[in-house]
């Protein structure tokens, strides 16, 4: 069984590469080398108590992080959150890598508007797999906030510091979130060969038995199935669709309980059973929200 071994401070971090002791005790930005990419992480998995965002570039071999390898020449970012694994392993030596890693603690934001917030940015939920994809002018972009947030923490701190660091964090997020949206819309023939594997796998699932077995379809099975973390394939969905992936599999709930409805004698609770409630109540409020009036309604009105 591996090893997991728990990072809880930026300062263990330094202490554990070999670096000298951080300028802030709450914010750091580690320069990637091929020392630091050579590095023997052992076989152990790490859980870090803080956010990290990741930008490698220049590999001329791969590193494998868990199942998934990585092999990006332009510039792959990499963004992970508080309490997730990662597994670290090297193929071979790996030369003329290069980059930053920003690693920022929870307690640095945690009174200000970033922190009630940073939630909402769904991509550091996303799979490493499903990394944001650089130009040139993107990594330069971003790599000058970076910049800024280390030159802020270099020299003396006062009482302006935390707030330019975490307005500089926030920035970059913001461009991050950006470059995602630009990434889902450039991969746009890639994300509708998803939508149909998604519109497939629902169609699939509501043509059978499944829901009377299992229940109504959740997003997060159908991520299971196609191989995505929920939030990027909702992203996906949304940019796509513009609903959400949620919306989606509704819609196509609703429009199968009309044809029932209008198609065949079939009483509403049975109706509703077929399509995966338990209860009536909740079909019943699943389709006058999405259509304005109840199944009965519905039926006397056809």
């Amino acid at each position: 069984m591996d090893d997991i071994i728990r990072i809880k401070t930026i300062t263990e971090v330094h202490r554990f590469l070999g670096l000298k002791k951080p300028n802030h005790p709450l914010v750091s930005v580690i320069t990637i080398n091929d020392r630091i990419t050579n590095f023997d992480y052992g076989n152990a998995k790490y859980i870090f108590d803080f956010y990290q965002i990741n930008l490698k570039k220049g590999f001329s071999g791969s590193i494998n992080y868990g199942r998934n390898s990585y092999d990006f020449d332009e510039g792959t970012l990499i963004l992970m959150k508080p309490n997730q694994t990662i597994q670290i392993e090297n193929q071979g030596e790996i030369k003329g890598s290069s980059g930053w890693t920003l690693l920022f603690h929870p307690d640095l934001i945690r009174k200000s508007e970033l922190g009630k917030i940073i939630e909402n940015y769904s991509f550091f939920n996303y799979d490493l797999n499903e990394a944001l994809h650089l130009s040139e002018k993107e990594r330069n972009s971003i790599t000058e906030l970076t910049l800024k947030i280390k030159e802020e923490y270099n020299q003396n701190i006062d009482k302006h510091s935390q707030e330019l660091i975490v307005s500089n964090i926030d920035l970059l997020l913001k461009y991050i979130k950006r470059y995602y949206d630009r990434q889902f819309l450039t991969r746009t023939n890639l994300n509708k060969d998803i939508l149909t594997e998604y519109n497939q796998l629902i169609k699939e699932y509501y043509n059978s038995e499944q829901p009377v077995l299992t229940g109504v379809l959740t997003v997060n099975e159908c991520a299971k199935k196609l191989n995505y973390s929920i939030n990027y394939l909702g992203d996906l969905i949304k940019s796509e669709t513009g609903k959400s992936a949620k919306d989606y599999i509704q819609d196509y709930v609703v429009d199968k309980a009309k044809t029932k409805l209008l198609g065949t004698t079939e009483n509403i609770s049975q109706i509703a059973y077929s399509l995966g409630y338990e209860h009536p109540q909740g079909f019943n409020k699943l389709f006058k929200s999405k259509v304005g009036i109840n199944p009965s309604q519905f039926r006397n009105l056809n």
